[in-house]
């Protein structure tokens, strides 16, 4: 069985750490559907730390949130979700500010909007431009 769809597309890479749940029968398959699994060093638990808090995140703020009738609904809130995080959410490594902020979303007066994500489970400020 090969995986295909939208969410390995141009991907050749599997980098895994060295839990149990990466069996060897888990790296033939990864490795007989075109990715070149490389494994973490032992003890070096940073350099998995963005993939390591975004499971958390979006399990905890969708997946655990809504119920999915279908793949459709699924990717569609994971799209959505993957849209919300890294541009529309505040980063407190950065002082609560966000990566991109767009200069029309940075201004301090004026009237405020509310952008509602996926299922009403996230809502998202911002004011337009004067």
């Amino acid at each position: 069985m090969v995986v295909s769809g939208w969410l390995h597309r141009q991907k050749h890479y599997l980098i895994i750490d060295r839990d149990g749940k990466y069996t060897d029968q888990f790296r033939r398959f990864a490795g007989k559907s075109g990715y070149d699994v490389i494994g973490l060093p032992p003890m070096s638990p940073n350099l998995n730390a963005y993939p390591g808090r975004f499971g958390p995140s979006i399990k905890d703020e969708c997946l655990d949130r809504m119920i999915f009738v279908g793949q459709t609904l699924l990717r569609r809130a994971l799209a959505h979700y993957v849209a919300h995080y890294h541009p529309e959410r505040n980063h407190q490594g950065l002082e609560n500010r966000l990566i991109r902020a767009e200069p029309s979303r940075g201004a301090s007066e004026g009237a405020v909007h509310r952008s509602p994500l996926p299922g009403g489970m996230l809502d998202y400020y911002h004011r337009a431009t004067p």
